[in-house]
Protein backbone atom coordinates (compact mmCIF):
# COMPACT_ATOMS: atom_id res chain seq x y z
CA UNK A 1 0.00 0.00 0.00
CA UNK A 2 1.40 3.09 -0.83
CA UNK A 3 2.09 6.33 1.19
CA UNK A 4 -0.92 7.67 -0.10
CA UNK A 5 -3.65 5.35 0.12
CA UNK A 6 -1.89 5.20 3.74
CA UNK A 7 -2.80 8.69 4.15
CA UNK A 8 -6.23 8.17 2.60
CA UNK A 9 -7.05 5.14 5.08
CA UNK A 10 -5.28 6.90 7.87
CA UNK A 11 -6.21 10.40 9.59
CA UNK A 12 -7.82 11.55 6.01
CA UNK A 13 -11.01 9.59 6.03
CA UNK A 14 -11.56 11.57 9.62
CA UNK A 15 -10.74 14.86 7.55
CA UNK A 16 -13.42 14.28 5.00
CA UNK A 17 -15.93 13.30 7.92
CA UNK A 18 -15.10 16.91 9.11
CA UNK A 19 -15.73 18.06 5.80
CA UNK A 20 -18.69 16.64 5.42
CA UNK A 21 -20.26 17.00 8.81
CA UNK A 22 -20.11 21.01 8.57
CA UNK A 23 -21.84 20.37 5.04
CA UNK A 24 -24.39 18.91 6.76
CA UNK A 25 -24.78 20.84 9.54
CA UNK A 26 -25.03 23.63 7.11
CA UNK A 27 -27.68 21.99 5.20
CA UNK A 28 -29.85 21.17 8.31
CA UNK A 29 -29.22 24.44 9.35
CA UNK A 30 -30.64 26.23 6.70
CA UNK A 31 -33.75 24.45 6.35
CA UNK A 32 -34.69 24.93 9.88
CA UNK A 33 -34.28 28.85 9.38
CA UNK A 34 -37.41 28.86 7.35
CA UNK A 35 -39.19 27.00 9.95
CA UNK A 36 -37.74 29.40 12.84
CA UNK A 37 -38.78 32.62 11.13
CA UNK A 38 -41.80 31.13 9.73
CA UNK A 39 -44.77 33.00 11.74
CA UNK A 40 -42.65 36.40 11.11
CA UNK A 41 -42.54 35.73 6.95
CA UNK A 42 -46.49 34.73 7.34
CA UNK A 43 -47.12 38.00 9.34
CA UNK A 44 -45.50 39.95 6.73
CA UNK A 45 -46.71 39.18 3.69
CA UNK A 46 -49.91 38.66 4.67
CA UNK A 47 -49.88 34.94 4.29
CA UNK A 48 -52.22 32.04 5.61
CA UNK A 49 -50.83 28.74 7.37
CA UNK A 50 -52.07 27.10 4.42
CA UNK A 51 -49.80 28.78 1.97
CA UNK A 52 -46.80 28.77 4.31
CA UNK A 53 -47.13 24.97 4.07
CA UNK A 54 -47.50 25.04 0.87
CA UNK A 55 -44.02 26.58 0.50
CA UNK A 56 -42.71 24.00 2.48
CA UNK A 57 -44.46 21.23 0.83
CA UNK A 58 -43.37 22.09 -2.69
CA UNK A 59 -39.31 22.66 -1.10
CA UNK A 60 -39.69 19.07 -0.43
CA UNK A 61 -41.37 18.04 -3.84
CA UNK A 62 -38.71 19.53 -5.41
CA UNK A 63 -36.12 17.60 -3.26
CA UNK A 64 -37.84 14.55 -4.32
CA UNK A 65 -37.99 14.84 -7.93
CA UNK A 66 -34.17 16.37 -8.30
CA UNK A 67 -32.62 13.44 -5.58
CA UNK A 68 -32.43 10.73 -8.47
CA UNK A 69 -30.48 13.11 -10.99
CA UNK A 70 -28.38 13.85 -7.58
CA UNK A 71 -27.94 10.23 -6.76
CA UNK A 72 -26.80 9.40 -10.94
CA UNK A 73 -24.62 12.56 -10.20
CA UNK A 74 -22.67 10.77 -7.59
CA UNK A 75 -22.28 7.70 -9.40
CA UNK A 76 -21.04 8.95 -12.49
CA UNK A 77 -19.11 12.22 -11.66
CA UNK A 78 -16.80 13.63 -8.73
CA UNK A 79 -18.86 12.78 -5.68
CA UNK A 80 -16.52 16.07 -4.45
CA UNK A 81 -17.49 18.39 -6.79
CA UNK A 82 -20.99 17.49 -6.68
CA UNK A 83 -21.43 17.66 -3.48
CA UNK A 84 -19.46 20.88 -3.40
CA UNK A 85 -21.15 23.01 -6.31
CA UNK A 86 -24.36 21.64 -4.22
CA UNK A 87 -23.52 23.66 -1.14
CA UNK A 88 -22.68 26.45 -3.26
CA UNK A 89 -26.03 26.90 -5.35
CA UNK A 90 -28.35 26.21 -2.07
CA UNK A 91 -26.62 28.83 -0.50
CA UNK A 92 -26.62 31.46 -2.89
CA UNK A 93 -30.52 30.55 -3.16
CA UNK A 94 -30.60 30.84 0.63
CA UNK A 95 -29.42 34.35 0.50
CA UNK A 96 -30.83 35.23 -1.81
CA UNK A 97 -34.68 34.15 0.02
CA UNK A 98 -34.09 37.17 1.90
CA UNK A 99 -35.07 39.37 -0.33
CA UNK A 100 -38.62 37.43 -1.34
CA UNK A 101 -41.24 40.21 -1.24
CA UNK A 102 -44.56 37.14 -2.33
CA UNK A 103 -45.24 33.59 -1.80
CA UNK A 104 -44.32 33.52 -5.80
CA UNK A 105 -40.62 34.42 -5.04
CA UNK A 106 -40.47 32.35 -2.12
CA UNK A 107 -41.81 29.21 -4.01
CA UNK A 108 -38.96 29.67 -6.83
CA UNK A 109 -36.16 30.94 -4.31
CA UNK A 110 -36.70 28.54 -1.26
CA UNK A 111 -38.68 25.58 -2.46
CA UNK A 112 -36.96 25.34 -6.33
CA UNK A 113 -33.62 26.78 -6.26
CA UNK A 114 -32.74 25.81 -2.39
CA UNK A 115 -34.76 22.56 -2.76
CA UNK A 116 -33.28 21.18 -6.16
CA UNK A 117 -29.78 22.24 -4.67
CA UNK A 118 -29.84 20.43 -1.93
CA UNK A 119 -31.28 17.06 -3.74
CA UNK A 120 -27.69 16.90 -5.26
CA UNK A 121 -25.96 16.51 -1.73
CA UNK A 122 -27.27 13.84 0.25
CA UNK A 123 -26.67 10.88 -1.93
CA UNK A 124 -22.85 12.11 -2.83
CA UNK A 125 -22.36 13.13 0.58
CA UNK A 126 -23.23 9.53 2.32
CA UNK A 127 -21.52 7.30 -0.66
CA UNK A 128 -18.58 9.30 -0.57
CA UNK A 129 -18.33 8.74 3.53
CA UNK A 130 -18.97 5.24 2.93
CA UNK A 131 -15.86 5.54 0.81
CA UNK A 132 -13.76 6.63 3.38
CA UNK A 133 -15.52 4.23 6.17
CA UNK A 134 -15.56 0.64 6.07
CA UNK A 135 -14.81 -0.96 9.49
CA UNK A 136 -15.78 2.70 11.05
CA UNK A 137 -18.93 3.15 9.02
CA UNK A 138 -21.38 3.27 11.63
CA UNK A 139 -19.65 4.48 13.96
CA UNK A 140 -18.34 7.77 10.96
CA UNK A 141 -22.49 7.81 10.29
CA UNK A 142 -23.37 8.19 13.82
CA UNK A 143 -21.27 11.47 14.65
CA UNK A 144 -21.85 12.74 10.99
CA UNK A 145 -26.04 12.49 11.73
CA UNK A 146 -24.91 14.58 14.76
CA UNK A 147 -24.35 17.42 12.26
CA UNK A 148 -28.33 17.57 11.67
CA UNK A 149 -29.23 17.60 15.71
CA UNK A 150 -25.93 20.27 16.03
CA UNK A 151 -27.62 22.38 12.72
CA UNK A 152 -31.12 22.25 13.93
CA UNK A 153 -30.50 23.65 17.40
CA UNK A 154 -27.63 25.97 16.44
CA UNK A 155 -30.43 27.52 13.38
CA UNK A 156 -33.76 27.50 15.70
CA UNK A 157 -32.11 29.50 18.25
CA UNK A 158 -29.60 31.78 16.00
CA UNK A 159 -32.37 32.68 12.72
CA UNK A 160 -34.66 33.48 15.99
CA UNK A 161 -32.18 35.62 17.58
CA UNK A 162 -31.27 37.11 14.57
CA UNK A 163 -35.00 37.48 13.25
CA UNK A 164 -35.74 39.60 16.54
CA UNK A 165 -33.25 42.05 16.17
CA UNK A 166 -32.40 42.77 12.67
CA UNK A 167 -35.70 40.64 10.62
CA UNK A 168 -36.24 37.54 9.08
CA UNK A 169 -34.52 38.52 5.74
CA UNK A 170 -30.82 38.89 7.62
CA UNK A 171 -31.40 34.81 8.79
CA UNK A 172 -30.95 33.60 5.41
CA UNK A 173 -28.67 36.34 4.51
CA UNK A 174 -26.01 35.21 7.35
CA UNK A 175 -26.75 31.39 6.94
CA UNK A 176 -26.54 31.40 3.24
CA UNK A 177 -23.17 33.42 3.28
CA UNK A 178 -21.49 30.61 5.82
CA UNK A 179 -22.86 27.84 3.25
CA UNK A 180 -21.03 30.03 0.49
CA UNK A 181 -17.42 30.17 2.98
CA UNK A 182 -17.55 26.42 3.80
CA UNK A 183 -18.17 25.40 0.08
CA UNK A 184 -15.01 27.18 -0.57
CA UNK A 185 -13.00 25.27 2.10
CA UNK A 186 -14.62 22.04 0.97
CA UNK A 187 -13.24 22.34 -2.87
CA UNK A 188 -9.64 23.40 -1.68
CA UNK A 189 -9.53 20.10 0.78
CA UNK A 190 -12.24 17.61 0.13
CA UNK A 191 -10.48 14.74 -2.22
CA UNK A 192 -12.16 11.96 -4.15
CA UNK A 193 -11.88 8.35 -3.24
CA UNK A 194 -11.23 5.74 -5.70
CA UNK A 195 -10.92 2.57 -4.03
CA UNK A 196 -9.59 -0.91 -5.73
CA UNK A 197 -13.30 -2.61 -5.14
CA UNK A 198 -15.05 0.39 -7.09
CA UNK A 199 -12.47 -0.16 -9.62
CA UNK A 200 -12.80 -3.80 -9.90
CA UNK A 201 -16.33 -2.99 -10.04
CA UNK A 202 -16.09 -0.33 -12.74
CA UNK A 203 -14.16 -2.09 -14.69
CA UNK A 204 -16.87 -5.40 -14.73
CA UNK A 205 -19.27 -2.75 -15.50
CA UNK A 206 -17.64 -1.00 -17.84
CA UNK A 207 -20.44 -2.30 -20.21
CA UNK A 208 -23.29 -1.29 -17.92
CA UNK A 209 -23.92 2.48 -17.82
CA UNK A 210 -25.90 3.29 -14.57
CA UNK A 211 -29.57 4.72 -15.59
CA UNK A 212 -31.86 6.90 -13.37
CA UNK A 213 -33.91 4.84 -12.60
CA UNK A 214 -31.65 1.78 -11.53
CA UNK A 215 -31.59 2.79 -7.87
CA UNK A 216 -35.13 2.49 -7.77
CA UNK A 217 -35.24 -0.94 -9.14
CA UNK A 218 -32.40 -2.20 -6.92
CA UNK A 219 -34.46 -0.17 -3.84
CA UNK A 220 -38.17 -1.57 -4.51
CA UNK A 221 -36.81 -5.09 -5.61
CA UNK A 222 -35.17 -5.92 -2.75
CA UNK A 223 -37.50 -6.17 0.26
CA UNK A 224 -34.88 -5.06 3.34
CA UNK A 225 -34.40 -1.71 1.19
CA UNK A 226 -38.33 -1.55 0.43
CA UNK A 227 -39.17 -1.60 4.11
CA UNK A 228 -36.33 0.29 5.31
CA UNK A 229 -37.89 3.22 2.50
CA UNK A 230 -40.99 2.92 3.57
CA UNK A 231 -40.08 3.60 7.45
CA UNK A 232 -37.97 6.44 5.79
CA UNK A 233 -41.35 7.71 4.67
CA UNK A 234 -42.76 7.76 7.53
CA UNK A 235 -39.88 8.86 9.64
CA UNK A 236 -39.80 12.11 6.99
CA UNK A 237 -43.37 13.10 7.20
CA UNK A 238 -43.44 12.97 10.68
CA UNK A 239 -40.18 15.30 11.58
CA UNK A 240 -40.79 17.51 8.64
CA UNK A 241 -44.35 18.01 9.92
CA UNK A 242 -42.84 18.39 13.30
CA UNK A 243 -40.69 20.74 12.50
CA UNK A 244 -42.56 22.94 9.95
CA UNK A 245 -44.93 24.00 12.94
CA UNK A 246 -43.78 23.12 16.53
CA UNK A 247 -42.02 26.52 16.27
CA UNK A 248 -44.92 28.34 15.35
CA UNK A 249 -47.02 26.36 18.04
CA UNK A 250 -44.84 27.41 20.88
CA UNK A 251 -45.06 31.37 19.73
CA UNK A 252 -48.80 31.32 19.40
CA UNK A 253 -49.95 28.65 22.05
CA UNK A 254 -46.92 29.54 24.77
CA UNK A 255 -46.36 33.79 23.58
CA UNK A 256 -42.70 32.14 23.40
CA UNK A 257 -40.46 34.86 20.97
CA UNK A 258 -38.97 33.58 17.40
CA UNK A 259 -35.37 33.24 19.73
CA UNK A 260 -37.03 31.19 22.41
CA UNK A 261 -38.97 29.29 20.26
CA UNK A 262 -36.89 28.45 17.87
CA UNK A 263 -34.51 27.00 20.81
CA UNK A 264 -36.71 25.54 23.10
CA UNK A 265 -38.61 24.02 19.67
CA UNK A 266 -35.17 22.26 18.63
CA UNK A 267 -33.11 21.90 21.83
CA UNK A 268 -34.74 19.01 23.96
CA UNK A 269 -35.13 17.40 21.02
CA UNK A 270 -31.88 17.16 19.30
CA UNK A 271 -29.76 17.51 22.21
CA UNK A 272 -31.46 14.08 23.28
CA UNK A 273 -30.96 13.01 19.96
CA UNK A 274 -27.59 13.52 20.07
CA UNK A 275 -26.55 10.95 22.72
CA UNK A 276 -28.90 8.81 21.06
CA UNK A 277 -27.73 8.45 18.06
CA UNK A 278 -23.89 7.74 19.28
CA UNK A 279 -25.45 5.23 21.31
CA UNK A 280 -27.09 3.47 19.15
CA UNK A 281 -24.62 3.42 16.29
CA UNK A 282 -22.33 1.68 18.84
CA UNK A 283 -24.71 -0.34 20.37
CA UNK A 284 -25.83 -1.29 16.43
CA UNK A 285 -22.39 -2.80 15.54
CA UNK A 286 -22.50 -4.70 19.10
CA UNK A 287 -25.74 -6.45 18.00
CA UNK A 288 -24.72 -6.77 14.25
CA UNK A 289 -21.68 -8.69 15.06
CA UNK A 290 -24.04 -11.86 16.09
CA UNK A 291 -27.23 -10.73 14.09
CA UNK A 292 -27.15 -8.29 10.87
CA UNK A 293 -30.68 -7.60 11.05
CA UNK A 294 -30.48 -6.42 14.80
CA UNK A 295 -30.18 -2.76 12.85
CA UNK A 296 -33.67 -3.22 11.42
CA UNK A 297 -35.04 -3.84 15.00
CA UNK A 298 -33.40 -1.30 17.02
CA UNK A 299 -34.64 1.18 14.05
CA UNK A 300 -38.11 -0.03 14.92
CA UNK A 301 -38.40 0.12 18.82
CA UNK A 302 -36.90 3.41 17.84
CA UNK A 303 -40.15 4.30 15.94
CA UNK A 304 -42.40 2.49 18.47
CA UNK A 305 -40.63 4.14 21.22
CA UNK A 306 -40.62 7.54 19.81
CA UNK A 307 -44.46 7.47 18.98
CA UNK A 308 -45.02 6.97 22.94
CA UNK A 309 -43.95 10.44 23.32
CA UNK A 310 -46.20 11.82 20.73
CA UNK A 311 -48.97 10.58 22.12
CA UNK A 312 -48.14 12.37 25.51
CA UNK A 313 -48.01 15.50 23.55
CA UNK A 314 -51.23 15.62 22.43
CA UNK A 315 -52.87 15.12 25.74
CA UNK A 316 -50.11 17.81 27.03
CA UNK A 317 -50.65 21.60 27.83
CA UNK A 318 -47.86 21.87 30.26
CA UNK A 319 -44.96 23.31 28.68
CA UNK A 320 -42.22 21.07 31.27
CA UNK A 321 -44.15 18.02 29.88
CA UNK A 322 -43.60 18.85 26.56
CA UNK A 323 -39.98 19.16 26.75
CA UNK A 324 -39.22 16.22 28.31
CA UNK A 325 -41.75 14.91 25.49
CA UNK A 326 -38.96 16.97 23.42
CA UNK A 327 -36.32 15.14 24.38
CA UNK A 328 -37.93 11.53 24.90
CA UNK A 329 -39.08 11.74 21.38
CA UNK A 330 -35.96 12.92 20.26
CA UNK A 331 -33.85 10.32 21.62
CA UNK A 332 -35.40 7.36 20.65
CA UNK A 333 -35.78 8.67 16.64
CA UNK A 334 -31.59 8.89 16.67
CA UNK A 335 -32.06 5.23 16.67
CA UNK A 336 -33.35 5.18 13.22
CA UNK A 337 -31.32 7.34 11.68
CA UNK A 338 -28.08 5.73 13.60
CA UNK A 339 -28.29 2.81 10.89
CA UNK A 340 -30.00 4.01 7.85
CA UNK A 341 -27.45 4.25 5.17
CA UNK A 342 -25.69 1.21 7.07
CA UNK A 343 -28.37 -0.53 6.53
CA UNK A 344 -28.92 0.48 2.74
CA UNK A 345 -25.50 -0.08 1.81
CA UNK A 346 -25.61 -3.47 3.66
CA UNK A 347 -28.04 -5.14 0.99
CA UNK A 348 -27.53 -3.14 -1.96
CA UNK A 349 -24.08 -3.10 -4.67
CA UNK A 350 -21.54 -0.84 -4.00
CA UNK A 351 -21.79 0.87 -7.69
CA UNK A 352 -25.48 2.00 -7.10
CA UNK A 353 -25.19 3.49 -3.42
CA UNK A 354 -25.52 6.76 -4.70
CA UNK A 355 -28.70 6.03 -6.71
CA UNK A 356 -30.18 3.65 -3.95
CA UNK A 357 -29.43 6.35 -1.16
CA UNK A 358 -31.00 8.60 -4.03
CA UNK A 359 -34.10 6.21 -4.45
CA UNK A 360 -34.78 6.10 -0.66
CA UNK A 361 -34.43 9.49 -0.14
CA UNK A 362 -36.92 10.59 -3.38
CA UNK A 363 -39.80 8.66 -1.52
CA UNK A 364 -39.13 9.99 1.74
CA UNK A 365 -39.13 13.64 0.96
CA UNK A 366 -42.09 12.58 -1.59
CA UNK A 367 -44.24 11.28 1.19
CA UNK A 368 -42.84 13.80 3.98
CA UNK A 369 -43.76 16.90 1.49
CA UNK A 370 -47.13 16.77 2.39
CA UNK A 371 -46.54 17.09 6.00
CA UNK A 372 -46.70 20.51 6.22
CA UNK A 373 -49.84 21.36 4.49
CA UNK A 374 -51.34 18.39 5.95
CA UNK A 375 -50.22 19.46 9.23
CA UNK A 376 -51.33 23.25 7.94
CA UNK A 377 -55.09 22.49 6.95
CA UNK A 378 -55.62 20.15 10.39
CA UNK A 379 -54.35 22.89 12.37
CA UNK A 380 -56.93 25.65 10.73
CA UNK A 381 -59.57 23.20 10.63
CA UNK A 382 -59.10 21.87 14.39
CA UNK A 383 -57.74 24.69 16.15
CA UNK A 384 -54.54 23.18 17.59
CA UNK A 385 -51.62 21.71 16.51
CA UNK A 386 -51.58 19.40 19.39
CA UNK A 387 -54.86 17.30 17.87
CA UNK A 388 -52.57 16.15 14.96
CA UNK A 389 -49.35 14.67 17.22
CA UNK A 390 -51.45 11.34 17.84
CA UNK A 391 -52.04 10.87 13.99
CA UNK A 392 -48.36 11.34 13.95
CA UNK A 393 -47.51 8.38 16.39
CA UNK A 394 -49.71 6.16 14.67
CA UNK A 395 -47.94 6.49 11.87
CA UNK A 396 -44.40 5.17 13.48
CA UNK A 397 -46.02 2.83 15.24
CA UNK A 398 -46.97 0.95 12.01
CA UNK A 399 -44.09 1.47 10.16
CA UNK A 400 -42.31 -0.23 13.65
CA UNK A 401 -44.11 -3.13 13.44
CA UNK A 402 -43.58 -4.02 9.85
CA UNK A 403 -40.12 -3.11 10.08
CA UNK A 404 -39.77 -5.64 12.49
CA UNK A 405 -41.22 -8.30 10.49
CA UNK A 406 -39.36 -7.80 7.15
CA UNK A 407 -36.34 -7.88 10.04
CA UNK A 408 -37.06 -11.07 10.53
CA UNK A 409 -37.79 -12.27 7.16
CA UNK A 410 -35.70 -10.80 5.14
CA UNK A 411 -32.67 -8.88 6.53
CA UNK A 412 -29.98 -11.68 6.47
CA UNK A 413 -31.34 -12.97 3.14
CA UNK A 414 -30.65 -9.43 1.66
CA UNK A 415 -27.29 -9.41 3.58
CA UNK A 416 -26.12 -12.46 2.44
CA UNK A 417 -26.25 -12.05 -1.76
CA UNK A 418 -25.32 -8.90 -1.42
CA UNK A 419 -22.12 -9.77 0.48
CA UNK A 420 -21.68 -13.20 -1.61
CA UNK A 421 -21.02 -11.23 -4.61
CA UNK A 422 -18.07 -9.17 -3.70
Amino acid sequence: MTDKNTKMNGWYKWEVLLLLWMAYLLNQADRQVFNTVLPAIRDTLSLTDTSIGLIATIFNLCYAVMVPLGGLAGDLFSRKWVTTVSILFWSIATMFTGLATGVIMLILLRSVATGGGEAFFGPANYSLLGQYHKETRARAMSIHQTAYYIGVILAGWLAGYIADRLGWQYSFIIFGAAGIIWGVVMAIRLKDRKNEEQSTENRCADNEKIGIFDGFKTVFSTPTALMLTIGFSGLIFVITGFMTWIPAFLQEEFGQSQAAAGFNSMFYTYAAAFAGVLLAGSLSDRLASRSNKSRMILQALGLIAGAVFLFIMGESRTIWVLYLCFAGWGFFRAFFDANTYTILYDVTPPRLHASCSSAMITTGFAVGALAPVVLGAMKESLGSLTSTFPVLGAIWVVCGILMIIVSRTSYQKDYDRINKTR
